[in-house]
């Protein structure tokens, strides 16, 4: 009886989780900001039911599908850090962004 109560509970959760809206986002930070701020930008999201694609190495960030309000906390913990967070998207080689 609870294994069930705990599955009809799960797949609402998940459901819910998967209506809300995520951006595509690109999460960039200076290189003496600690490796210990991005990873818990990184759980945070995680754990907000986003999903990081990406880890960069030349730079320090990574790219992510996430909800947007995580992404406007994210965005205050990295103030002291200067965290820049863009939306990901495709760009031409002219400069225009490709449709």
């Amino acid at each position: 009886m609870k294994f069930a109560i705990l599955s009809i509970l799960a797949l609402a959760t998940a459901a819910l989780a998967a209506t809300v809206p995520q951006k595509a986002v690109i999460v960039s930070y200076p290189d003496e900001t600690p490796d210990s701020v991005v990873n818990q930008a990184m759980d945070a999201i995680r754990e907000a039911g986003g999903m990081i694609t990406h880890e960069y190495r030349l730079i320090k960030g990574f790219a992510a599908k996430a909800p947007a309000k995580i992404l406007e906390q994210v965005q205050t913990w990295g103030n002291d850090y200067h965290a820049v967070i863009e939306e990901d998207q495709m760009v031409s080689i002219n400069g225009g962004v490709a449709a």
